[in-house]
């Protein structure tokens, strides 16, 4: 039976600038809650009573927010990984916390549909495996590790391979069992060839040994390691969220389908909101605005007359001024729109979105995508985003400024235009 489980979290977090760069990507919101939380409600509803959390970036503020919620009857505990050498060595921080005993051991970053840790711990109870993975079929395996079974058993795993490689869409999930067993072929683990102790090199040297069980997911699962995949979470969530409506609905608003309005929240008249959305305690909603579907607000966020949201994350304390319209954009703490702010989402070729992640151009594979803004960015009256704009943190614009490049942190971009002055009335 098994009872524990450790998460990984120490990493830097680079893949996601510059909503990380303030905080550990593991507490970002995901549908008004950090991601992590998902995972831990996802263990303890499976029984697990004790969980480790492997801290680096940010632990302080990790372990301060996981506190700041009663878990029980689980119970966390905490460990602080000083260097980052690979998921094997992060592994290994949890070796003492098993005792031998087995485990359920995954990154913290990952998200996954519900009935998951029950069907691994299934598995696991029929004795036949010490150590399992799990795995998931995606449309292109390249970006990770591709895994080859025979029933439920693993035969094969390489980390990103070439498309003459690719013999299987089917995808190391980052979710494992792990026995007494994986303890011993991490010791044995040598570094990669990019310098570090990967713990899919550990698990290889068993698969060769036909000690490895594969596991196939039940229901979704999220990697979530660039920006967008926030909304692909934040969406996930959200479709499966209830109707709870907590706080303060004035007369003559409109709130349709599965949406969730927390105690402290004002929703003022005039404003109509859509499900699946989230509102969270301390907004103020209206009047007259529109939020669309997919729509998180966290904690103290204001949106202004005449705003439409649509399918986006907004973070803590966040005012989005009136006339402005926010469309598939994550946007950060305490920032600031000002009136008549614009994000565009959608290339006029109808190509996928671009976005700039560690100084790479990457597509986001989605045809509608808006900014990613970073926290206390204050934008200027009628300020024109772009499709895949980057804001970093404390970035500024000026009044009517078009954001067609990324602005770098702490920059002010202000509109330099040539006047004329045209005397009416040439007689005076």
């Amino acid at each position: 039976m098994i009872v524990k489980a450790a998460l990984l979290a120490a990493g830097d977090s680079t893949r996601m600038l510059p909503l990380s760069a303030n905080m550990a990507k593991h507490l970002l919101p995901v549908a008004g809650e950090p991601l992590i939380f998902h995972t831990l409600r996802g263990l303890r509803s499976a029984g697990i009573r004790e969980t480790l959390v492997v801290l680096g970036y940010h632990g302080e503020e990790m372990q301060k927010v996981i506190d700041s919620r009663d878990w029980a009857p689980m119970k966390i505990s905490y460990v602080f990984q000083k260097e980052r050498k690979g998921t094997a060595h992060a592994a290994a921080h949890a070796r003492e916390f098993a005792h031998n005993e087995p485990i359920i051991l995954m990154y913290g970053d990952v998200m996954i549909g519900p009935d998951t840790f029950p069907g691994l711990m299934t598995l696991h109870g029929k004795g036949k495996f010490d150590t399992i993975l799990s795995v998931t079929p995606v449309d292109d395996p390249s970006p990770y590790g591709v895994v080859t079974v025979d029933h439920d058993r693993a035969t094969g795993l390489i980390e990103k391979p070439t498309p003459e490689q690719s013999n299987s869409k089917l995808v190391n999930a980052g979710i494992y069992v792990a026995g007494p067993k994986l303890w011993d072929a991490i010791d044995k683990t040598g570094l990669s060839p990019r310098g570090e102790y990967e713990i899919t090199d550990s698990i290889m040297m068993m698969i060769k040994q036909g000690t490895v069980g594969a596991y196939r997911l039940p229901s979704w699962w999220l990697d979530v390691g660039k920006p967008w995949d926030l909304l692909k979470g934040n969406q996930l969530v959200l479709n499966a969220a209830v109707r709870k409506i907590e706080g303060d609905v004035e007369n003559g608003a409109v709130i349709k389908g599965n949406v969730i309005v927390e105690r402290g929240a004002t929703i003022k008249s005039g404003a109509y909101i859509e499900g699946p959305a989230f509102v969270g305690s301390g907004c103020v909603v209206g009047p007259n605005c529109y939020i669309r579907a997919s729509t998180s607000l966290s904690h103290g966020v204001r949106i202004g007359n005449a705003v439409e949201i649509k399918n986006s994350i907004i973070m803590d304390d966040t005012h989005i001024g009136h006339l402005s319209y926010v469309g598939d954009s994550i946007i950060g703490r305490k920032s600031n729109f000002g009136a008549g702010t614009i994000t565009a989402n959608l290339r006029h070729d109808d190509q996928p979105v671009r976005v700039t992640v560690k100084n790479q151009r990457l597509s986001s594979g989605l045809r509608k995508m808006g900014a990613v803004i970073g926290d206390n960015v204050k934008t200027g009256i009628g300020t024109l985003l772009s499709p895949g704009v980057v804001l970093h943190q404390d970035a500024r614009t000026g009044i009517g400024v078009i954001v067609d490049r990324d602005i770098p942190p702490g920059v002010l971009v202000i509109a330099e235009e040539p006047k004329r002055i045209i005397h009416l009335n040439p007689e005076n």
